[in-house]
């Protein structure tokens, strides 16, 4: 029987967890440097309140959610906080949750997972403890942590979480001899590829793609939410006209490059509203440091194998999506999607963990983490 109760008390923070995780993405993309979450407050298998984190500077979701259930008038001595992330302990853009939630009165708290911010880090839990509150832990653990995972790697590592993505033919070719690549998977295929973009802070591309392919690297109208658009290039030989250059209150792009490069061109789109960075060394550890103090989270590199390869040996990706077409299209000068990774042998090989197939209208995504 005690079992069974168990079983019963466990199913229900799990769905009010998974509540937590689906209010908490409805803020993809827009959260940067702060994590996603999602908060709950239930009393009798009733909704009290509920709210998420919208963007930085913003109240946290626990107060969303407590704002709510007082609005109630209901007696919250007895009541449950649900949310995804450990609350916060500590001073800073607002005040700390833990003390909000004493405050309110909640009885119960129900925490996803553990804060790897150093200054909360178990001590919001504790502090909770503390004040009388029964707190239970590990609830959709991995789900929660899977949720944000590039926040938890940019605290960790102080850099933002990299993802390298790469559409190609079945025989691993990115364009045909003569740089045509337009396109090599379907629209279902790209959907998820815009989809993907509404989740990162920033998209990296190389000079070379905005010269062949003049993208928009945008999300294309699936949110007014735009990752900023860096542009890494040594030389500054850019076009003059090209889409990344359309500047909007919402679409912002960003060009790094080596000092004194192509000024005339430089001032022109400066004039555009195109930010200018001129650094020393612009290999991806620098512009992944650069972007990390910017507040990006989670960053995608969508540029060529050349730029690719740079990102991958200097462990600046930590997951590939790699779009596959059933497509042939042959030719040994045809571009691939990472150039040379210095590895001689087979069994140096990196080997994606994790990895996962699936299949998208009538092409294939593979995915995995680099580490």
């Amino acid at each position: 029987m005690i079992a069974r109760d168990h079983e019963v008390i466990l199913a229900s923070h799990e769905y009010w967890m998974q509540r937590c995780i689906d209010l908490a993405k409805q803020a993809r993309g827009q959260t940067a440097p702060n994590p996603m979450v999602g908060s709950v407050i239930v009393k009798n298998g009733e909704i009290l309140g509920e709210g998420f984190h919208p963007k930085t500077g913003e109240p946290h979701a626990e107060v969303f959610a407590i704002r709510a259930a007082q609005q109630t008038g209901v007696d919250l001595s007895d009541a449950t906080l649900y949310v995804n992330l450990e609350p916060c302990n500590h001073h800073g853009r607002t005040p700390p949750c833990s003390e909000g939630i004493i405050q309110a009165g909640i009885g119960n708290v129900v925490v996803g997972a553990i804060d790897a911010d150093p200054r909360v880090s178990g001590s919001g839990c504790d502090r909770l403890r503390l004040a009388g509150i029964n707190v239970t832990t590990g609830i959709l653990e991995q789900q929660c942590l899977d949720l944000n995972e590039a926040f938890f790697h940019r605290v960790k590592t102080n850099l933002p979480f990299g993802i390298f993505k790469y559409a190609m033919t079945l025989d691993g070719k990115i364009a045909t001899t003569s740089g045509h690549s337009y396109w090599i998977t379907g629209k279902e295929a790209r959907h998820v590829v815009h989809d993907l973009r509404l989740g990162c802070d920033a998209i990296i591309t190389g000079g070379n793609t905005v010269r062949l392919d003049n993208p928009h690297l945008t999300t294309h109208g699936l949110s007014e939410h735009c990752p900023l658009r860096v542009v890494v290039t040594k030389s500054f030989n850019l076009p003059e006209e090209a889409n990344l250059w359309k500047i909007t209150d919402m679409e912002k792009t960003l060009v790094i490059t080596l000092p004194h490069q192509n000024p005339q061109l430089q001032q022109k789109l400066s004039d555009h509203h195109v930010e200018i960075l001129e650094l020393e060394d612009i290999s991806p550890p620098i512009v992944m440091k650069e972007l990390a103090k910017r507040g990006c989270n989670q960053v995608l590199w969508e540029c060529g194998g050349r730029l690719g390869a740079a990102a991958i040996k200097a462990k600046m990706v930590q997951k590939i999506y790699a779009f596959v077409a059933p497509k042939l299209i042959g030719g040994f000068t045809a571009p691939s999607p990472i150039d040379d990774l210095e590895l001689n042998l087979m069994t140096d090989a990196i080997n994606l963990l994790q990895p996962q197939f699936q299949q998208i209208g009538t092409d294939f995504l593979i995915t995995g983490y680099t580490r």
